[in-house]
């Protein structure tokens, strides 16, 4: 594996790009653990230069992303209570996040794979609850917010655990908290245990489908790549930074043309680049699952299976921008937007390039101290 680079986005000097080369064959290739990293995810896209149809395996696993679930006015004592962590938390990877709530001002509730679930809640509810919290790392001199963790699955937290009748008691008798959640439940084979929609069919459940549109554009401009050369070289290939550019103009319909007549933008693409006659482009928008994300990983790798004129493909993913978390357990936070977001550049001999970007106060502590 590569030494992965570091590269800073504009002038600001808290947004980063951190990029990491590697192989998806590689036996110690961690792309697939990346992914399961970022859990709460919004929006994912991939785009693939030369194609004008998507091939039906493709097809069938963007089909297969899922369904996910909007439960209205869930308490959140409902998720510590030891039938919940039975039936979904020990059997699988769930996922709650709180839905239409925003991280500056209002409390937010997520419930991680790992078991668990993060508060992030303003000073007056974290001191009627009474539990053990710590401040949020974007306080200032006077905090005003907190971070609870509760981990759901430690072998104290059971029911006749003082900590875990504290925590119920906390939640549903002093003070509680009911939200809008997102719900996702990804289960290993075989393992039992009541869906979703059973469990919570005495709530205001409603189970929706993930948004997916395609299209094909035409004569676009597309950079030149080469894997080995992150950096780029000067009229041979272009770099990660300008790649990632590039693709944010691409996927958010941004003109490539630098005409005199365009007042919205002046941006082309970098230099070298190829005309390619048509690109298939792929957006899928909702609650996405990184288990979800890792299967259509997969598909894309072996895209390349049979020959190809496509040198290189991307796969773009989204994080929601008011999650309590971002990468892992790390908090999340909205001084600078709240983006969070990676993408990966798949070459056709299966190196990849890995583009984390965020701001230094978010990414995770071990991407920086690699890069």
């Amino acid at each position: 594996m590569a030494a992965p680079q570091l590269r800073r986005l504009g002038q600001a000097p808290r947004h980063l790009l951190v990029c990491e080369k590697g192989h998806a064959r590689h036996a110690r290739s961690r792309h697939a653990a990346h992914v399961r990293d970022h859990a709460y995810n919004c929006r994912v896209s991939f785009l693939i230069p030369e194609c004008g149809i998507l091939p039906e395996v493709l097809k069938s696993t963007v089909a297969d992303v899922g369904e996910y679930y909007l439960v209205r006015s869930l308490p959140v004592h409902e998720l510590v209570a030891q039938e919940f962590i039975d039936a979904f938390v020990k059997k699988g990877s769930c996922y709650a996040l709180s839905y239409n709530t925003k991280i500056d001002q209002d409390n937010t509730a997520a419930l991680l794979p790992n078991g668990k679930l993060i508060l992030s809640v303003d000073k007056d509810t974290y001191e009627e609850l009474g539990l053990q919290g710590r401040p949020s790392q974007y306080s200032g001199k006077k905090v005003m917010r907190y971070i609870i963790t509760i981990d759901l699955t430690d072998a104290g937290f059971h029911p006749d655990s003082k900590k875990h009748n504290r925590v119920l008691w906390a939640l549903k008798e002093k003070k509680p908290l009911e939200f809008d959640f997102l719900l996702a439940w990804y289960t290993n084979i075989g393992a039992g245990g009541s869906t979703l929609m059973s469990y919570f069919s005495k709530n205001q459940i409603q189970a929706l489908k993930p948004k997916i549109t395609f299209s094909t554009l035409r004569d676009l401009q597309c950079p030149v790549l080469q894997s080995n050369e992150l950096q780029g070289k000067p009229d041979e290939s272009c770099s990660t930074e300008e790649l990632f550019e590039w693709l944010g103009a691409v996927l958010n319909q941004v003109s490539l043309d630098n005409t005199s007549s365009s007042f919205l933008s002046t941006y082309c693409c970098p230099q070298p680049n190829v005309m390619v006659e048509k690109a298939f482009l792929c957006t899928i928008t909702g609650f996405i699952i990184p288990e979800k994300i890792i299967q259509l990983l997969e598909q894309l790798c072996c895209y390349f299976g049979e020959p190809k004129l496509a040198y290189w493909l991307t796969l773009t993913v989204h994080g929601f921008a008011d999650s309590p978390v971002s990468w892992r357990e790390s908090e999340h936070g909205f001084h600078k937007g709240g983006e969070n977001l990676y993408n990966f550049v798949i070459f056709r001999n299966l190196d990849y390039w890995l583009q984390m970007a965020g701001t230094s106060r978010r990414m995770p502590d071990i991407y920086l101290q690699r890069s």
